[in-house]
């Protein structure tokens, strides 16, 4: 069985076979057998020999002819044979420069033909539009050579000078101990089909597909299915990724599943088998997708087809998915990257390779014992960690992407086996994306994303978590989005078409908090939607853990809307890794929150430039033990969060957070609070009072408090005025420092380029027209050095200049007191709960609402003594909301 060979092949040379492969084997271009007709030696500083080869110029490239003699042969003879992974390393002439200058795609690099060996020839990526001129290092792929000599051939592209090929041997990844002994409790049924739908949920299926949306859905696709696809191709050729061609092969494949059409069927399989066979990825950026979508495709034929398939035909196709799966970026055995973050964490294991395996299951157990062995032990408990946050830790953006891999994942397993792997607060995961909804259909940034202005589309993952969750708010954002039309077949297996989506989402409290694991809250006034909408959405995050990646270094940072975006983030993600990205985008200075500047604190050891922000953590913790017994992944400590009186529509939403470990040791303590107000009033609908005591490890670390802002701020007596139109009305955020004081604080707005540097490093937005490369960033400091400082501010919002609400503050020796409207807060000073009486004095009646209180019972007396109120405030909640007259009240711990 070929398929058998090719998995003990890999695991021999994983094992004791890679130490006794020979070394490396460099061989020089100029060295190799020429085509004097086409090519020459040239002249190349940048190589180590001083010489390449290249197409003698006006000759023109044979890289896509069938019939073309080589421009080039190597003789290689290892010392042993076994599988060697090749690379390349060349340079581009004037010619080749120009061509890369004007490239726009990685579909734009430099092809050269390479055959090596038996194998087939195919098109290898040579040169990348992003390399320097002089020198670009490309794996081309892995190969499999004899012991005796053998031939390399090369079809050069022009504009191309090729320095060496090298062959190194190839050591597949290492399977851990404990996977290679792994015996998964959950596994495949004995019958066919079980990929997407077993025998329980297949006739239920079958029923959904002429029901309400699905029924157009599905007679588009049974009519597609009729189409004919002619594939044909010479023996010993190759073809490129055709996705027409995979889908119509799942087409067919699908309605034979749901209506028994052998012919289908058999045209599925043919389909499949035949392009499988030929079809070769070469090492293209990230090709890693399509070849996980071809092996998709093959296996759900397998799966859905297998009674119609012969046993050479099942293991044409078992071997090819194989050696796919070999070329992937997690590798094979699937054990090169990490699941928990990064690509490891995408379609490849989570969809890709476990439909593989599901569907070989009988004649191939290896690959599914596997698979599950990392979701069902790595990827399941870090997730049931992390999920206890309804909110994902790679964003607005990313978090779609992977937390739709996820559900696949959850899907397969469930369909497989009747059995839901992951804990229950999965289904709540998705309310991150309903609450950071904006009225004008954007969403606040959160982690790397899109910054230009693109309305938020969850795409399948609406339809993958309404369906597993049998929710109503997710099925109504499927069908707002329009359904999923790109993929019937997944709406046809997985929408219920009696599961009737939400009126609104007036249904939901206005406030969420995302609980302990990634600390924060989304608060808003209302759930219009729309551009003429007049709700004020806060979000505050701070408190967890960071696990790395595409998370951003923005513990205790805060975005408001208000007609627009108010306080924003100014960061923009184009490119990973960038010196913009990693001094910027991903950092703290690009949010608006506190930064603490040590002129002696080092970041990325010393390559990254000093933000004076939050530790930047890049790498991802690996399991929950990782994360909670490692001090670099903790982000601080949610103190406490409340929100209330009522559950729906509640008036205040308080949010406290200890951020001391979120930064290095320049920071003894750090308490963060936020209290957000929705005041009910259509003139003044809402306050945000933010309270910092900071603590610094000395009176020479500078602290600043910022906020930064797309539009030109406008400095007031006692602040700035931040403004937005961006709804067509104008909405204002009236920012009043209360602590420090005018006479002992600085204010220094930086604007445009100024915004986008890093105290004296300028950067280059990557998008230098977008409004984040065009915004301002206001920095409060004091004016007096000192240990610690506190930062005491109040912003207020209203529909115009003139009906702005005043603000009363009084300072006691326990608390800060402040009054807006009819309503009072009372802060802790110290940000630290209180625990002893202490007395304030409410000049007017109103609602008070009392914050920072210790658990337990407290009584509210009056000038009397006689107590008023009896309130039990609860743990990690701390909060108390009473209605009293005017007049000085003693609070008191009973």
């Amino acid at each position: 069985m070929r398929y058998l060979i090719l998995i003990t092949t890999y695991l021999y040379m994983a094992g004791v076979a890679c130490g006794a492969v020979s070394d490396q084997i460099v061989l020089q271009s100029e060295d190799a057998e020429l085509n004097p007709l086409r090519t020459a030696i040239v002249d190349q500083a940048s190589f180590k020999s001083g010489k390449g080869v290249s197409l003698k110029t006006g000759e023109k490239s044979t890289v896509d002819s069938t019939d073309a003699k080589p421009d080039l042969i190597f003789s290689v003879q290892p010392g042993k044979e076994g599988r060697y992974e090749l690379r390349t390393h060349a340079a581009v002439d004037a010619a080749g420069k120009l061509m890369m200058e004007k490239a726009k795609t990685k579909h734009e690099s430099l092809f050269m033909k390479i055959a090596v060996g038996q194998s087939r020839p195919s098109k290898r990526v040579v040169f990348v539009p992003w390399s320097e001129p002089d020198t670009c290092m490309q794996t081309t792929g892995k190969f499999d050579l004899t012991a005796q000599a053998q031939e390399v051939q090369v079809w050069l592209p022009e504009g191309v000078r090729l320095d060496y090929i090298e062959f190194n041997p190839y050591v597949p990844p290492a399977v851990p101990k404990a996977a290679a002994t792994y015996q998964p409790e959950i596994v495949p049924p004995s019958q066919h089909p079980r990929l997407w739908v077993n025998s329980q949920s297949l006739e239920k299926v079958r029923a959904n597909l002429s029901k309400g949306e699905n029924a157009p859905l599905w007679k588009k696709l049974q009519a597609d299915a009729e189409i004919p696809y002619e594939f044909k191709v010479e023996p010993g050729s190759v073809v490129d990724h055709d996705s027409k061609l995979e889908t119509a092969a799942v087409n067919k494949a699908f309605v034979y599943l749901m209506t028994g059409d052998k012919n289908k069927g058999r045209q599925a399989v043919t389909l499949i088998r035949d392009y499988l066979k030929a079809v070769e990825f070469g090492n293209l950026l990230d090709i890693t997708r399509e070849i996980g979508r071809a092996i998709y495709a093959g296996a759900r034929v397998y799966d859905w087809c297998y009674d119609l398939m012969t046993d050479e035909e099942r293991e044409s196709i078992r071997f090819d998915m194989l050696r796919l799966a070999d070329d992937m970026e997690i590798g094979w055995p699937p054990f090169k990257q990490g699941v928990v973050n990064g690509h490891g964490a995408e379609a490849q294991l989570f969809c890709h390779l476990l439909s593989m395996a599901i569907a070989i299951y009988d004649e191939a157990p290896l690959p599914y014992r596997y698979c599950a062995y990392r979701i069902l032990e790595e990827l399941v408990p870090m997730r049931n960690f992390e999920y206890q946050s309804p909110r994902h830790n790679q964003g607005i953006g990313y978090g779609i992407y992977r937390f739709g891999w996820d559900m696949h994942a959850a899907w397969l397993l469930y369909r497989m086996s009747g059995q839901k792997v992951f804990d229950s607060n999965i289904e709540e995961v998705s309310k991150y994306w309903t609450y950071m909804r904006l009225p004008n259909g954007e969403s606040f940034p959160d982690g790397d994303g899109n910054v230009d202005g693109r309305k938020t589309n969850l795409g399948i993952l609406s339809l993958l978590t309404s369906a597993y969750a049998q929710d109503p708010i997710m099925k109504r954002e499927f069908v707002r989005q329009g359904g999923f039309p790109h993929d019937p077949i997944s709406n046809l297996l997985l929408n219920d078409p009696d599961l009737l989506p939400a009126d609104g989402l007036s249904s939901l409290p206005l406030t969420l908090d995302f609980g302990p694991v990634l600390g924060g809250m989304v608060a808003r006034t209302g759930w219009e939607m729309g551009e003429e909408s007049s709700d004020v959405v806060v979000a505050m995050t701070g408190g967890g853990y960071h696990f790395g990646n595409h998370q951003h270094a923005d513990a205790g940072s805060f975005q408001v809307y208000y007609h627009g975006i108010q306080v924003a983030d100014l960061g923009q993600y184009v490119f990973y890794g960038t010196p913009y990205d990693t001094n910027f985008n991903k950092r703290s200075i690009a949010h608006s929150m506190m930064l603490a500047y040590d002129p002696n604190e080092k970041f990325g050891g010393g390559k990254l430039f000093n933000d004076g922000g939050t530790r930047f953590e890049h790498s991802s913790p690996k399991s929950p033990e990782m994360v909670l017994e490692n001090q670099r992944y903790k982000n601080g400590k949610v103190i406490s969060s409340d929100f209330g009186p009522s559950s729906t529509k509640p008036v205040f939403s308080y949010f406290s957070v200890d951020l001391t470990s979120a930064y290095s040791d320049k920071i003894r303590k750090h308490i963060h609070t936020f209290c957000f107000l929705n005041m009910e009033n259509d003139e003044n609908p809402a306050a945000l009072i933010i309270l910092d005591n900071m603590e610094t490890s000395g009176a020479d670390v500078k602290k600043y408090w910022q906020v930064n802002t797309l539009n030109p701020p406008q400095p007031t007596q006692n602040g700035v005025t931040l403004t937005s139109s961006e709804s067509g009305q104008t909405g204002h955020v009236f920012l009043q420092m209360l602590k420090p004081p005018k006479e002992d604080r600085q204010l220094e707005v930086l604007s445009g380029a100024e915004a986008n540097s890093v105290f004296g490093h300028k950067l280059e937005p990557p998008k230098p027209d977008g409004p984040q490369a065009k915004g301002h960033r206001i920095m409060f400091s004091p004016a007096t050095p000192r240990e610690t400082d506190v930062f005491l501010t109040v912003m207020t919002m209203a529909e115009k200049e003139e009906t702005t609400s005043p603000v009363d503050f009084v300072e006691t020796p326990e608390a800060y007191v402040l009054s807006l409207m009819d309503k009072v807060v009372v802060l802790s000073k110290t940000g630290e709960l209180i625990e002893k009486a202490f007395t304030v004095n409410i000049q007017n009646q109103g609602q008070v609402l009392l914050t920072g209180l210790k658990p337990g019972v407290w009584s509210i007396r009056n000038g009397s003594s006689q107590t008023e109120h009896e309130v039990r405030v609860l743990e990690k909640k701390n909060c108390a909301v009473i209605d009293v007259p005017g007049g000085q009240y003693e609070i008191r711990p009973n």
